[in-house]
């Protein structure tokens, strides 16, 4: 039976936790790790509510997007929804998962959902981060006797299987550079190459991968374990370029223009609102950027995108000036813009654990925000 560690390291392996902003407290809110999962529910939110219908439904998990806990709890009292939450999932022996930001980060997390909920293609990030590439180099001898063994390519092998060498749609990366090496063995040394402590001069190749940071310790000790060398000589730099698969926000384009008032219109209907805030834009719609939950912290790369629209939630007042109409911002909601992120925790459960357990949407409300229309 698999057990909510084992939740844990799917839903971090499709969104790591080192991909969550630094405010943010994605990952296990309460529960043993240790425990069998016999049902887990999907919620945009967890609240005591919520945790009373997956007992009520015999689920033991909640999988939800936004943290329960966001601050430190100094005690449990009951005081207030957080406390609350906790103490009941606590008494009940229900845990709770969140992944937040981390899942609005990755290229098939919350805005890709959205996006396709919206019909667009050719997507790519609104606003790709930085940081979370490293360098790793490398050396592996380069002599006639040591190609017949293929040594660069069993490096290059487990450097690949742990994560290394994959650049947007291309895996298998790499670049290498012929070059020299030199060593002298000190006493207890078991050199791999010569068999005294004189000097060796030897042919090397210089092998250089691409990797996640999140993934640094795995690519690190594959590394070790495929090397030849008893002692592995390596750099890791960490880089500034940018992930263009991970990030904030998505840009794509709607199959065919349409008109504000039409495009509008298609946000009412696919996503269920029966409003939509906006700023006023006369020019036909074809590219969209969107960020789902609040967004406004991204007009401007939306702007910067050459956007027609701009699809997020809780925007303020002032932040419907930022535009300057050169396009439309469109407010549809907080829960409007994630209320499908259940689909995207349906989907990986499913296809690692099939149907061991029961996986079933939360029918509880737990959007705060209502509409008189």
């Amino acid at each position: 039976m698999p057990t909510v560690q084992d939740l844990a390291r799917l839903l971090e392996a499709a969104a790591p936790l080192a991909y969550q902003e630094s405010y943010d407290n994605a990952g296990l809110q309460c529960g043993l790790p240790s425990a069998d999962i016999t049902g887990v529910l999907l919620a945009l939110d967890c609240t005591p509510a919520v945790v009373a219908e997956a007992v009520r439904r015999g689920c033991n998990v909640v999988l939800c997007h936004h943290p329960v806990i966001f601050r430190p709890l100094k005690r449990l009292t009951g005081k207030g929804l957080v406390e609350q939450t906790i103490m009941a999932a606590l008494k009940a022996d229900v845990a709770i998962y969140a992944a937040h930001t981390n899942l609005d980060h990755v290229r098939q997390g919350v805005n890709a959902k959205l996006a396709e909920k919206l019909g667009l293609m050719n997507l790519r990030i609104l606003a790709p981060k930085t940081g979370t590439l490293g360098r790793l180099s490398t050396y592996v001898p380069n002599r006639p006797e040591d190609q017949a063994n293929n040594l660069a390519n069993r490096v290059l092998h487990a450097l690949y299987c742990a994560g290394a060498g994959q650049i947007g749609n291309y895996s298998g990366c790499s670049f290498q550079t012929p070059g020299t090496g030199t060593f002298t063995a000190l006493p207890g040394a078991q050199p791999a190459i010569g068999d005294d402590y004189s000097p060796q001069t030897v042919a090397e190749i210089k092998l250089e991968v691409l990797l996640p940071l999140h993934r640094q310790e795995a690519v690190l000790a594959a590394l070790r374990q495929a090397h030849p060398y008893e002692e592995v000589a390596y750099e890791l730099v960490k880089l500034e370029n940018q992930h263009q698969d991970v990030g904030a926000g998505m840009v794509g384009e709607l199959p065919e223009a349409l008109r504000p008032a039409d495009f509008r219109a298609l946000l009412k209907q696919a996503l269920g609102v029966p409003v939509v805030k906006h700023t006023a834009f006369d020019q036909d719609i074809k590219k969209v950027a969107l960020c789902g939950g609040a967004g406004s912290f991204l007009t401007g790369a939306a702007v910067g995108s050459g956007a027609d629209a701009y699809v997020t939630g809780d925007v303020k007042y002032h932040e419907f000036f930022a535009p300057e109409g050169r396009l439309m911002l469109c407010d549809v909601g907080h829960f409007e813009s994630e209320q499908y992120t259940g689909e995207i925790f349906r989907d990986l459960l499913l296809a690692a654990f099939g149907r061991t357990f029961a996986v079933l949407f939360a029918e509880t409300p737990t959007n705060p925000v209502q509409y008189d229309c």
